[in-house]
């Protein structure tokens, strides 16, 4: 059975500030979502968030980039935001709806997605990824090592199935280009790119025969608007076993709290948190950046889930060594590395400082 995955999502709105979301603005989207189930639009759904993100996961037989599942996702987005996030006066009330009319495709119009058009295997276990205050570079790390590591995935080593290794689609955000390179024979030119997380991001991974096995969001909001609107909070879909990672290889790549991007203001590097759902919100200087991972068995195209995967006392280390990490960059305050670089900064309010002061800059003696 071909099913499509598509995970949606979109800041309309904080409770309170930047940290979380509003039941109500979950209840109104999950009703939206169900009236689509009954109508045979989508054949399921799961509506969750990380920190202030709306998350709309959904199953159908449409194909990736359908108007409208499309359309769905943003008039449940348009329709929380009216009926919702303005009547609470939640903070930056639609802030990730960058257009003022739906065109076909939330691609480029604010949303991140996610979505990948599958067979279903005799059994299709999938995990699905949201992170808050972040951007799509967040994932660069965490897929090379399910996918190109043998230490983080031993599938590679002792899998036939996976031993030939993998391709990885490389975009450049700058110039809007993609690149495919494969593993293991490409490894090095693969890292020289996506370790410049400002620019590159990895859009999908496959097996070397042609079978999806990731899909990841790359909107950067910044890019869109011209200017800083909120960071652009990634989304990732893995599926797993079968020729492709186990559930524990996939997990153990968000077992080291990598630094990324974003943080308070979109402007700081900090490290990667995985938490649970329960403590998808950000708090300590709108943060730290987090990650939720949710386990799905698809049958049918039926989500049978979640599995909440960090909340597991496995991963306290892996909170405690973050939280360490943010305490001793965080005494760096506005200092680099911990604030973006020159060039990060130009798509964040910095620019407007600089503006007020450009007429004060005389030449040097």
């Amino acid at each position: 059975m071909k099913v499509t995955i598509s995970l949606i999502k979109a800041d309309i709105g904080g409770w309170v500030g930047h940290s979380t979301v509003h039941p109500k603005q979950m209840e109104l989207a999950k009703k939206k979502l169900e009236e689509a189930k009954q109508t045979g639009l989508i054949l399921d759904y799961f509506v969750f968030h990380c920190g202030d993100d709306l998350q709309l996961l959904m199953t159908h037989q449409k194909g990736e980039e359908n108007p409208e599942i499309h359309k769905l996702a943003w008039d449940t987005f348009v329709e929380v935001t009216n009926k919702v996030s303005k009547s609470l006066k939640l903070y930056g009330a639609g802030q990730d709806l960058l257009s003022e009319a739906f065109s076909g495709n939330v691609r480029g119009m604010g949303p991140g997605v996610a979505e990948m058009e599958i067979e279903e295997r005799k059994s299709e276990p999938i995990i699905v990824f949201a992170a808050d205050k972040t951007a799509p570079s967040a994932w660069n790390f965490p897929l090379f090592k399910m996918f190109a590591d043998p230490f983080n995935t031993a599938g590679l080593v002792i899998d036939p199935n996976m031993h030939l290794g993998f391709k990885f689609e490389v975009m450049d955000t700058i110039e809007n280009k993609v690149v495919v390179l494969s593993t293991p024979e490409e490894m090095y030119d693969l890292l020289a790119l996506i370790g410049s997380y400002e620019r590159y991001v990895v859009r999908r991974v496959w097996r070397k025969d042609g079978l999806i096995a990731a899909s990841a969001s790359v909107t950067r909001l910044s890019l869109i608007a011209g200017k800083y609107v909120g960071k652009d909070d990634p989304v990732l879909i893995v599926r797993a076993q079968h020729g492709l990672p186990a559930v524990g290889e996939i997990l153990e790549a968000f077992s080291f709290p990598h630094l990324v991007e974003g943080w308070m203001r979109g402007s700081h590097n900090g490290p990667l948190m995985p938490v649970s759902l329960k403590n998808a919100k950000c708090t300590r200087f709108d943060g730290p950046p987090r990650v939720v991972g949710l386990g799905f068995q698809l049958h049918e195209g039926i989500l049978e889930g979640p599995n909440d995967f960090f909340d597991d006392p496995a991963f306290e280390y892996t909170r405690e060594k973050a939280m360490e990490v943010a305490d001793y960059i965080r005494r760096h305050g506005p200092f680099e590395p911990h604030r973006l670089s020159a060039e990060e900064m130009e798509y964040t309010t910095l620019p407007g400082v600089l503006e007020k002061l450009k007429d004060r800059f005389k030449e040097a003696e």
